[in-house]
């Protein structure tokens, strides 16, 4: 259990992120959400999640620019008086070939999905080591430790955080601080779903049919990752069962990364 501990989850309005916050929050977890949404939803989640008994606020940093970053953990550390847990679930993406990549969207991405990582960990780090207890998690995908077209921002800070949760976590090795990669497959969030329903509309063809063919060349499994299954798998890496799992990409992704 997690309780009288607290998490910043960034990105935590919906999908992965949501599911993360709410399955901490299950667990007595207080956690603090951001993310970018309209203020009926805010209020939802935070409602939600109270519900389950965590003591749940909202912050709607920017995560692309440190001095709201900074904002961030200081009212965490107000509200909580500590930051025990950090995950890093925002992100961004832009589909296009390298050449093609728009340079402002290259920079924000590299601010969103892998600087505020940074931030967020060397400001939260000191606190951790204090009380000789923390946790880091980073949502890297499975495009932290493979590649694919038209995806350079993504693959490219993906394979980022990987590389950085190597070095927190030998850094941290002497504490009881871990910091891992989660690496999920194919989850059925609200991005793909509207990715699935798009090419299904493309191609006048039902959407089961459509993501039979999304899922096929991808996870032997055959059936999409769910969002609740990575908030459970990130639940279990906060508890004291796995203080000696660190430094490592840890796929979730129905036999995905089994095809190489």
């Amino acid at each position: 259990m997690l309780e009288g501990k607290s998490a910043i989850v960034t990105g935590s309005l919906d999908g992965i992120g949501h599911a993360i916050a709410q399955a901490l929050a299950r667990k007595g977890c207080a956690v603090m959400l951001n993310g970018f949404g309209p203020e009926d939803l805010v209020r939802e989640r935070v409602a939600g999640l109270r519900g389950l008994g965590s003591d749940a606020h909202y912050h709607g940093a920017d995560l692309s620019e440190p001095s709201q970053i900074e904002d961030l953990v200081a009212a965490a550390q107000q509200r909580y008086g500590r930051v025990d847990i950090v995950v890093n679930n925002a992100v961004t993406r832009f589909d296009a070939e390298i050449e093609a990549l728009p340079v402002d969207k290259w920079s924000y991405a590299l601010a969103v999905n892998l600087s505020a990582a940074f931030h967020l960990i060397r400001l939260t780090l000191p606190g951790m080591k204090r009380r000789n207890w923390g946790r880091i998690i980073s949502l890297a995908s499975i495009f932290g430790v493979e590649g694919t077209p038209r995806r350079t921002d993504y693959v490219v800070t993906k394979h980022g955080l990987v590389g950085m949760t190597k070095v927190v976590a030998l850094e941290c090795a002497e504490y009881d601080i871990t910091c891992n990669a989660l690496c999920p497959g194919a989850v059925y969030t609200p991005h793909l779903k509207q990715l699935i329903a798009q090419r299904a509309a493309a191609a006048g063809q039902p959407v089961e049919d459509t993501a039979a063919a999304f899922l096929g060349p991808r996870q032997p499994s055959r059936r999409f990752i769910e969002p609740e299954r990575v908030g459970a798998l990130a639940a279990f890496l906060c508890s004291d069962d796995a203080r000696d799992i660190t430094g490592t990409p840890i796929p979730i992704d129905g036999g995905w990364q089994a095809r190489a």
